[in-house]
């Protein structure tokens, strides 16, 4: 005869135990409510089964039936936690063979459209007889975007590598009793007004401007980011001429302690090159100039400073006048400061020169 308390438990299970890695990760998971609900779920039904042997009260708090709690509890002490996650379902037959995948890889990648640039879904389904959505898929597979072109520049500086493994080491293993500075000038940075008011942000609606504006004059930034803290300064100038080069030298030169040696890091515009630049080098010889790559303004770590710059600051700005332009501008970088990070260089000189002779290898292969 069962007793009623048998029949209230029901029979007796095997004992659920989860060990605190098991269990933080069931944690971790019950918090995915908007992106897995259904494993979230899951997950806390193991929880309160490690707590409560019934699965019937388990139910009842859960508010689901005896049976998806048993399961679960089940799969959980059988599988571990890949006993939560669905089981691959058989679906339907494939519609399309590999050699027609391997057929519409080949041409996407070696032929053009009769008359176009490039390949759209449309014109690839009606070349291979397939859907445009099936050619989508077949795309995002393989990695394929013939929509999207992007620029490079391979330099031709004859110091290229030499050039390279300078700047990288100082950014990398700079030297003792010394400061480094990336600096550059953002050029012509443009005062630029909307016609109209911008329209806040409200629920539902994001902000909102005209595409339309009204000019008013341009200024120039020079920027000196020191590698080690992050820490920016920062001249706005009407011009970048070499006066106004050597002028922000001496700024620096008044601002780093006089028993340390400046090195700076900074492109091959001919302002930094001039004669009054030479001459301040002459008198000032703890400045040494470190010089980029032609055509490779990226290896100067200020630019990142730049793109956060506009990023932040400028691009979606309103500026009525030049004053309130440099305003906001030195506003960014007073707040940049408040909060500055060193950027982390990581990749090595070797590692960086192996992959520009990959791609310029490549590049030959292609065009050879």
């Amino acid at each position: 005869m069962i007793s009623w308390a048998m029949a209230r438990t029901g029979r007796p299970k095997v004992e659920l135990v989860i060990t605190e890695d098991e269990r933080a990760e069931l944690v971790r998971l019950t918090k995915r409510l908007r992106t897995n609900r259904e494993t979230a779920f899951r997950a806390r039904l193991v929880l309160a089964c490690a707590l409560e042997p019934s699965n019937v009260v388990v139910a009842q708090r859960f508010r689901c039936a005896r049976s998806t709690v048993g399961k679960w509890r089940s799969r959980f002490i059988a599988d571990r936690l890949e006993g939560l996650y669905d089981e691959p379902r058989v679906g339907g037959p494939r519609q399309i063979t590999d050699e027609e995948v391997e057929a519409v890889v080949v041409k996407t990648l070696e032929t053009k459209p009769d008359g176009h640039t490039h390949w759209s879904t449309r014109t690839m389904a009606e070349k291979a007889g397939i859907s445009h959505t099936m050619v989508g898929r077949i795309w995002r597979t393989f990695g394929l975007k013939p929509h999207i072109s992007t620029s490079f520049k391979l330099s031709p500086d004859p110091q290229l590598v030499e050039k390279v493994r300078d700047v990288v080491g100082l950014y990398m293993n700079p030297p003792a009793n010394a400061v480094v500075f990336a600096v550059d000038e953002k050029s012509q940075i443009q005062a630029l007004q909307r016609a109209q008011p911008i329209l806040p942000m409200d629920l539902g609606q994001p902000e909102r401007q005209t595409h339309n504006y009204i000019r008013n004059g341009t200024l120039d930034l020079f920027a000196a980011l020191n590698v080690a803290t992050g820490e920016v300064i920062a001249r706005c100038k009407q011009q970048h001429r070499a006066q106004d080069f050597v002028a922000f030298l001496r700024e620096l030169d008044e601002h780093v302690e006089a028993d340390l040696e400046v090195h700076v890091v900074l492109d091959n515009l001919s302002t930094h090159k001039a004669p009054p630049v030479h001459r301040f080098m002459l008198r000032h010889p703890r400045f040494h100039l470190h010089f980029t790559p032609t055509y490779a303004s990226w290896l100067n770590l200020v630019e990142r400073f730049f793109g956060l710059l506009t990023d932040q600051a400028l691009r979606r700005g309103s500026h009525t006048s030049i004053p309130k332009l440099r305003d906001a501008i030195l506003a960014y970088v007073a707040s940049h400061n408040d909060r500055s990070k060193p950027f982390r260089w990581t990749k090595t000189a070797d590692e960086i020169l192996d992959k520009m002779r990959r791609f310029g290898l490549r590049t030959q292969q292609v065009h050879g």
